[in-house]
């Protein structure tokens, strides 16, 4: 007969039972969790009701003087500045969701200047917002300690020139050439912009590793990028469609040079200026963005994402989400015309492969190898015009000017050209500040730095980067969980490729110049969800 349990033996419990008790909250916590609720709704409730009257108040004003093309873009300002300084967070994921649509919303509400700088009305709150949490926590708004030393002296470098040379320019206009002072040219303001271009996206480290509190945060931030990802290209592909089908017809239609010129008068539907003269076999898309080299380098960028998601996602599911959006983004870079995209989507594939060692990893990496390669040779296939005209242009380019030629040439023009080892002036080499003054057209990074902040800060800068890069290829050494590690040594190879980039100037200009600080702060956050996967387990 099986013996009967003793009336203790049944009262035990099993040590299962003891690991994961079901918490219950007192009636006092559901109370009290209940009045938290009702007192956010209100608090957003009054914030939305005040923020709504001011802006409806600002866009009539607006709507007299400019009308509604004025009117729209003030309304939307009150509304986002007030939320994205209450609710940071969401502020920065809107900012990230913006970014790769900037172009095509600018150029729907109306072509302003002002409009560029819209994704700032996200960031700037949002920034403004998390500061004074951190203050309130004591806690800094950049958490690593070893790339601080070095940001300081490049901010301090920054300031000299602001100060010193944009200064002394506002006290004394520079001469146009002509024995005539500059007119419209505000030395300080091309120099704050400049600045803010140079560096000003540098707390981003700061705002995602305090937004990703853990790992539901960070699939979050992924996932939504592989989504943002999948449907630019999406757009890309169906903007090629319709100059291909005649619903655009591009600059097809154009005589003489105009063949051969971006414009936004043959935009189509999405993104700005673009170039499709099939005939010359001239193509430029701009996807989504305001220009092609900018669609280019999205193209680019969105390479390490796509494939860091694509093998470390836990789920199989959006794994093949991300590599179907690689997949895209290989189509995109044979159809778009950009010789660049071209070059180095393949380019950085295969160097992600080697680096993070996915190639070694057998049973992932051969069936998306053999995937990916069929995509990219049917594009290739069905676009052969395309193709021959990218390697062609590609080749002559080459010929004509070396890409290491041509970087050792503009170093040896700016260094003779810079007025000192303070530089000319934060701003006079970047683009979108030449409405506050006369700019200088540089076509590579590191000699713009040089011409705008000097030799000093062109070592500054060097050093920062380099500390950067130093200090997150530790930090994702560092990491044991193998999805983490994976996603981690995608990004620091990002990070290094961009560091010491100079062939044209992606820093300066969306996407990478926000993406870069983006991969930093995501990097810099992962030995946390790692430690807190340990813990979990």
């Amino acid at each position: 007969m099986p013996k009967l349990k003793s009336k203790s033996q049944k009262s035990q419990k099993s040590p299962k039972q003891d690991q994961n008790p079901t918490p219950t909250l007192t009636l006092k916590e559901r109370l009290a969790l209940k009045r938290k609720a009702n007192l956010a709704r209100k608090e957003f409730t009054s914030l939305l009701t005040g923020a709504l009257s001011a802006g409806l108040f600002l866009g009539l004003i607006l709507f007299f003087v400019g009308g509604i093309k004025a009117a729209i873009p003030g309304i939307l300002a009150v509304l986002i500045l007030s939320l994205s300084y209450k609710y940071p967070r969401p502020a920065l994921l809107a900012f990230i969701v913006y970014i790769p649509f900037g172009g095509t919303i600018t150029y729907y509400i109306g072509n302003s200047p002002i409009l560029q700088l819209a994704k700032d009305a996200f960031y700037v709150p949002a920034l403004i917002g998390i500061w004074q949490n951190c203050r309130k926590q004591r806690l800094p708004l950049i958490p690593i300690k070893s790339i601080k030393p070095s940001l300081y002296i490049l901010l301090g470098l920054c300031l000299l020139t602001l100060i010193f040379i944009n200064g002394g320019q506002q006290l004394n206009p520079p001469d146009t050439g002509f024995g005539q002072k500059a007119a419209n040219d505000i030395p300080i303001g091309l120099g704050i912009l400049g600045f803010k271009v140079f560096l000003g996206y540098v707390p981003l480290i700061g705002c995602f590793y305090y937004l990703i509190r853990g790992k539901k945060d960070f699939l979050l931030l992924t996932r939504l990028q592989v989504v943002l990802i999948l449907s630019c290209c999406v757009l890309g592909l169906i903007q090629y469609l319709f100059l291909l089908t005649g619903i655009c017809e591009g600059t097809k239609n154009a005589v003489g040079s105009d063949l051969f010129k971006a414009t936004l008068d043959a935009r189509c539907y999405f993104g700005g200026s673009l170039v499709y003269s099939p005939s010359q076999g001239m193509i430029r898309l701009p996807g989504t963005f305001v220009a092609p080299w900018q669609w280019a380098w999205f193209l680019i960028s969105s390479t390490f994402f796509a494939f860091a998601t694509g093998f470390a996602d836990p789920s199989i599911i959006w794994r093949f989400i991300s590599l179907g959006s690689l997949a895209m983004v290989f189509i995109n870079a044979v159809i778009s015309g950009q010789r660049i995209a071209l070059a180095l989507v393949p380019t950085c594939f295969i160097i992600l492969l080697f680096l993070t060692g996915q190639i070694a990893n057998l049973k992932r990496f051969i069936p998306i190898g053999i995937g990916l390669a069929i995509i990219l040779g049917i594009a290739m296939v069905s676009n052969p015009a395309v193709v021959q005209e990218r390697l062609d242009s590609f080749g002559s380019r080459w010929e004509a000017s070396p890409p290491q030629a041509f970087i050792v040439d503009q170093f040896h023009e700016n260094w003779k050209g810079v007025d000192g080892p303070l530089g000319s002036g934060l701003g006079r080499a970047t683009n979108s500040a030449r409405a506050l003054g006369k700019t200088k057209l540089v076509e590579t990074y590191y000699p713009k730095v040089l011409y705008e902040v000097g030799i000093m800060g062109l070592l500054g800068f060097v050093v920062f980067v380099t500390t950067l890069t130093i200090t997150t290829f530790k930090t994702y050494r560092s990491i044991k969980n193998r999805n983490f590690r994976s996603y981690g040594a995608a990004m620091w190879v990002f990070i290094l490729f961009i560091s010491y980039n100079t062939y044209y100037y992606p820093l300066d200009v969306d996407p990478v110049a926000v993406y870069y600080w983006l991969c930093a702060g995501i990097l810099f956050k992962l030995p946390i969800l790692d430690k807190q996967e340990k813990e979990n387990a």
